[in-house]
């Protein structure tokens, strides 16, 4: 088909579709081959609507397409290039003087014309992708290709839809759609993309049989925990294998590639509401910026780069202490966005002349800080870390921000910070103080983003009960009672960016975490997923409240003055601060005692700092 449909063929039988058209077009008009006016005027016009169709065909990149996967976009694009043509034809009929008259062409001729020639380019493409899925199909029944799978997808809406034209588009995914499950009684009976829709939910198993069907996918774009738990349930019913497609959170573009596709896990269970952006607000910040990133290894630093990647910024520096976590990141960056320029940087945010330097060659415009210490009870244990780290490793970073007049200064905040019991979430208090009163006097936006535990991260709940299952148990919960807030990692990564494009410095952002989750019943449902019971199969075992650990965490305190943003998931808390000398004597005193091990020190100097600090254990 290559051969056979190269772009001159393309160009060359355009030509003969627009000249055959012209022709046809005066031949209806005038009941048969025109008369020698009417031909004479029909050869003068003929080279100029070859040339203005074809130049309005340049002008609406219409050869730049892969017309094998025709779409309804290339269709409208089409449609424009003909409009304009007609267009023009009829400006200039209308405004040319008589003593142009063969110059004009007649009216009835460019409606004739413009739907003869638009039905035939069109045409010829859709035939040119009718023929390669035939090719496609060909192969497939030559053996060439491994015979498709039969799909099912569960959720006839937005995201269904697109997957379903994809599959049709894209013959070598060996993928055949033979149904669509929907609960929406509206849609029963009904068909989709030439697929029959199915419903409710509960009639999956005789579907399956049905169909003979390979493979299940769950297509809908936001669903509940308790929705993923019923879907999840029937699907296992019929033994094949479940896949979903990420909820449109984790789709920042809102475009949808069945590469995406990926196995349910029990993240999924949690269900979470899609997130609306304003992606014009974060294009402002990030595009044509350079943009920095501390942390960038970790868990939420990566998918802060994924994620600003999405808006071209001028260049990207990731700077990370831990040498494979920046390889691993630097290379998926490097295979997912080839064009962009990427700076990887081994360095540590608690070396101010390093960071200095780095600050000094490629004076970022935006700072991302995500650089910290966050295990509790690691920190506990090794208090000195979390004050060099959390507090004066992100003084460092906020310092150089503003001495090299970064526009703006975001850093990654944690619920813990609010009443704070530990000494990590102290820190991270501390942290925000300080940007907070370094906003007051520095051209440099200062910003302290709060959010809950992320799902899936480096050392979360979500990985650790995996691991014991898979290990046989005891999957270990702290208390029966024990509730966190969850949202998952792009959606984290994705919120931030938005409230960073809101705030004008010395705001604390708030992310919208839903409701909290009991643990005890995450670990309930996550056995249940790996289809072992609790109590039964895998034991549960309570081992209490860790140093520095609370049953409930908070995300807002009252004197913060928690307001609502015009982003219904972001809200922003405005704290009244602390004296700058009260700040100055405090830090000073931390900085003596970071290299000690006393905790009761430590803590009695972080308590005259944050008064509302109540340390456990």
């Amino acid at each position: 088909m290559s051969l056979i449909f190269n772009r001159y063929t393309q160009i060359l039988i355009d030509i003969l579709i627009i000249v055959s058209s012209f022709i046809l077009a005066y031949i209806l008009r005038f009941d048969g081959l025109p008369q020698t006016q009417e031909l004479k005027h029909m050869l003068f016009q003929l080279p100029y609507v070859l040339t203005l169709t074809l130049i309005s065909y340049l002008v609406f990149s219409t050869y730049q397409r892969i017309w094998r996967y025709t779409s309804l976009n290339d269709i409208k694009a089409f449609l424009a290039s003909h409009l304009s043509v007609a267009v023009v034809l009829l400006v200039a009929r209308l405004g040319l003087p008589d003593y142009y008259h063969y110059a004009r062409v007649p009216i009835s001729i460019i409606i004739i014309n413009f739907t003869m020639v638009f039905m035939a380019s069109v045409g010829v493409r859709a035939l040119r992708r009718i023929l390669n899925e035939r090719d496609e199909r060909s192969k497939n029944r030559n053996g060439l290709k491994v015979a498709g799978k039969k799909i099912i997808l569960i959720g006839a809406g937005r995201a269904g839809t697109l997957v379903a034209r994809e599959m049709s588009a894209r013959p070598d995914l060996n993928m055949e759609l033979v149904a669509f499950i929907d609960d929406n009684p509206s849609k029963k009976r009904r068909s989709l993309s030439g697929i029959k829709i199915y419903g409710p939910l509960e009639t999956l198993p005789e579907v399956v049989a049905k169909t003979e069907a390979d493979e299940i996918i769950i297509t809908i774009a936001s669903v509940s925990g308790q929705q993923m738990q019923r879907i999840k349930k029937v699907c296992d019913t019929t033994g094949l294998p479940v896949k979903i497609l990420p909820g449109m959170y984790e789709l920042i573009d809102g475009s949808v590639n069945v590469n995406r596709i990926r196995n349910v896990e029990p993240e999924d269970l949690l269900g979470r509401e899609s997130v609306e952006l304003d992606m014009e607000a974060i294009k402002n910040d990030l595009h044509q910026k350079r943009v920095m990133v501390t942390g960038a290894g970790g868990s939420i630093g990566c998918e802060m780069c994924r994620q600003v990647c999405r808006f071209e910024p001028e260049s990207l520096i990731l700077v990370e202490q831990a040498e494979n976590n920046l390889f691993d990141i630097e290379g998926e960056l490097r295979k997912s966005y080839p064009n962009q320029c990427i700076e990887a940087i081994i360095a540590d945010i608690v070396d101010q002349p390093r960071m200095e330097t780095i600050y000094k060659k490629f004076k970022p415009a935006v700072v991302i800080n995500a650089a910290a210490h966050k295990h509790v009870p690691l920190m506990e244990n090794n208090p000195g870390e979390a004050i060099k780290n959390n507090i004066f490793g992100s003084k460092c970073v906020a310092d150089l921000a503003s001495k090299y007049k970064a526009s703006k200064f975001i850093m990654i905040s944690t619920d813990k910070a609010v009443n704070p019991s530990s000494i990590m979430g102290t820190s991270k208090r501390i942290a925000e103080i300080y940007i907070q009163s370094l906003n007051n006097h520095s051209e440099t936006e200062f910003i302290a983003v709060r959010f809950g535990n992320v799902l899936g991260s480096a050392g979360s709940v979500i990985p650790i009960f995996k691991k014991q299952i898979k290990a046989g148990g005891p999957v270990t919960v702290t208390d029966p009672e024990m509730k966190r807030y969850f949202m998952s990692i792009p959606e984290a990564s994705q919120l931030v960016l938005q409230a960073a494009s809101l705030g004008v410095g010395g705001e604390i952002f708030i992310l919208n975490m839903g409701e909290p989750v009991k643990i005890l019943t995450l670990a309930e449902d996550i056995i249940r997923f790996s289809g072992l019971k609790p109590y039964e199969d895998i034991e549960i075992l309570f081992t209490g409240t860790r140093p520095g650990e609370k049953l409930f965490e908070e995300l807002s305190v009252e004197k913060e003055n928690i307001i609502k943003t015009k982003h219904d998931k972001i809200f922003v808390g405005q704290f009244t601060g602390v004296k700058n000398g009260e700040l100055v004597k405090s830090l000073e005193e931390l900085d003596k005692l970071k290299d000690e091990c006393d905790r009761e020190q430590i803590r009695k100097a972080l308590k005259r700092l944050v008064p509302e600090a109540n340390f456990m254990n």
